[in-house]
């Protein structure tokens, strides 16, 4: 038996699932067509605003509706007149995570290749944190967690020290050193 209920129900799940998947966009909602040049302004800003990378730049460029030839055209452009630069967004992406939110190396690393950064380019933005810097930052972060630790036994608080600097991207050997040294 035929269910005017049931069909209605597939039609709409059948319509969020192709929207989900293949970045089919409803005819209920507009989508502005940009010319290629009106893209370029739109990127040049969006790329003098703040550092980015070539994923991002690409993904902006996708979400435009912008065709392949043109995405290869405004790339380019960015490229050519300094405003994509994948070397100077790897340096302030990791100065800017170690110094504001006290990230360590191994996460910086981590999020760089998810975004797709060269080895090259890894190893020089690293090479922008000051070593005594990190060590400092690294102690300062370990006593602060520490004297934030009340409850529980020393195993229970090890662990969170452990597992809060491992989170934030801290080396193993350093992490278990300062919890040894700080909870014994």
């Amino acid at each position: 038996m035929y269910h005017k209920c049931n069909s209605v129900w597939w039609y709409l799940s059948a319509i969020e699932y192709l929207c989900d998947n293949f970045q089919i966009v409803p005819l209920s909602k507009t989508v502005k067509a940009y010319s290629v040049t009106e893209a370029t302004k739109k990127m040049e800003y969006f790329c003098a605003y703040q550092d980015r990378c070539h994923k991002e730049t690409l993904q902006k460029l996708r979400e435009l509706r912008m065709i392949p030839e043109a995405i290869d055209q405004i790339m380019a452009h960015l490229i050519q007149e300094n405003y994509l630069n994948e070397e100077r967004f790897a340096k302030s992406f990791a100065r800017g995570k170690f110094n504001i939110k006290k990230w360590g190396k191994n996460r910086i690393v981590n999020e760089l290749k998810q975004r797709n950064i060269s080895v090259y380019n890894i190893k020089s933005a690293l090479a922008e944190i000051d070593e005594n810097a990190y060590l400092a930052t690294f102690n300062n972060l370990a006593e602060k967690r520490v004297a934030t630790l009340e409850n529980g036994t020393g195993q229970q608080r090890r662990k969170k020290l452990v597992d809060y600097l491992l989170y934030r991207g801290w080396e193993p050997q350093l992490v278990y050193e300062k919890a040894e040294e700080l909870l014994g």
